[in-house]
């Protein structure tokens, strides 16, 4: 009876409006813009969504830990051009993804490094090497691209899954989902990372392992990173220095407005994945009435800062209903104290 209790109230919160704003969305695009409702943009919303879908998962970690990780879509260029000139020289195509792999986990680990051991802002760490990743795709490739990609690829990005609508780069995210979100609210690890969020100082003094713990969550970035880089290189079928460019704006904007506080220690990955759900629907239904790629960042940007003052609102009204409570109690107990 609990357990029911305790969902019918997050369905009727955050979570359970998102589903709600889905589902008008989706039904306006149904009635309203032809050619939305058809398997094949259904098939492209998904296709589109992929790699912003995978780089949520481990910001969402990031951000509950009181960390964030602006270098993403670097890291994903990067490896996009590690992929592709490992592939232009031949190099077999398992060798190429395991070595872009390896890019990723050594850039996610570079940025841990200097969280962990220097101690320095993941913000402004993760700034910099944005910059630094991204120069470096383009001094290895310039501005050109590598189009001359193995058919086992190419096929990868743009076949469905036999019989369904579901493209195949959709895939690793519909197998990584549940592991992440299992992973944050089913385990002793998760439960950690929420204390850390909460408060870091209290987290270690208790034992958590809170260096090495974000070290790990840098590293796993990284690693998914690489995996998005495979995916947008298939789907793009080339390989290229600007690949991923500004998807940080959007994955950031998924995981605030999937109700991840910005202060940390607080979200759950069910309300992340409606907001996902709502970017690709609004992203979507822009493109089909033919308005530019600028106005859809206008519109997520709209987004964010409406998640970010929402996010601000809400913990300050969290902060004022406890003071309350704390002064009723206090009060309360003066009333029924002993008579002298």
């Amino acid at each position: 009876m609990n357990r029911f209790v305790r969902w019918l109230g997050r369905a009727a919160g955050w979570e359970g409006f998102l589903a709600l704003l889905v589902l008008l969305v989706a039904a306006y695009g149904w009635a309203r813009v032809p050619g939305f409702a058809t398997s094949f943009n259904l098939s492209q919303i998904a296709a589109g969504v992929s790699e912003k879908a995978l780089l949520v998962l481990p910001m969402v970690l990031l951000i509950i830990a009181r960390e964030i990780d602006l270098s993403v879509a670097s890291i994903l260029g990067l490896c996009s051009v590690v992929l592709g000139l490992l592939l232009r020289a031949e190099v077999p195509l398992a060798a190429a993804v395991t070595a872009t792999f390896a890019v990723g986990a050594a850039a996610g680990a570079m940025n841990g490094l200097l969280v962990t051991r220097l101690l320095l802002p993941s913000l402004v760490v993760t700034l910099g090497t944005m910059a630094l990743f991204r120069g470096l795709s383009y001094i290895l490739l310039g501005t050109d691209s590598v189009s001359e990609l193995p058919a086992l690829l190419t096929d990868f990005g743009v076949d469905n899954v036999p019989g369904t609508a579901v493209p195949w780069i959709f895939v690793p995210f519909l197998l990584l989902a549940p592991v992440f979100a299992v992973f944050l609210h089913r385990t002793a690890t998760g439960r950690r990372i929420y204390a850390i969020g909460g408060n870091p100082d209290v987290a270690l003094y208790t034992g958590i392992r809170v260096a090495r713990l974000r070290m790990g969550m840098f590293v796993a970035s990284g690693l998914v990173c690489a995996l998005a880089s495979v995916v947008l290189t298939a789907r793009l079928s080339s390989a290229r220095a600007s690949n991923g460019l500004g998807f940080e704006l959007d994955v950031i904007t998924i995981a605030l407005l999937g109700g991840i506080s910005v202060f940390g220690g607080r979200g759950r990955m069910g309300g992340v994945f409606w907001a996902l759900a709502l970017v690709a629907l609004i992203r979507n239904l822009l493109a089909l009435n033919q308005i530019s790629g600028d106005a859809q960042g206008l519109a997520i940007g709209f987004l964010l800062i409406f998640s970010l003052l929402l996010s601000n609102g809400i913990r300050r009204l969290a902060n004022t209903a406890s003071a309350r409570r704390l002064v009723q109690r206090f009060s309360n107990r003066r009333i029924e104290g002993p008579v002298p």
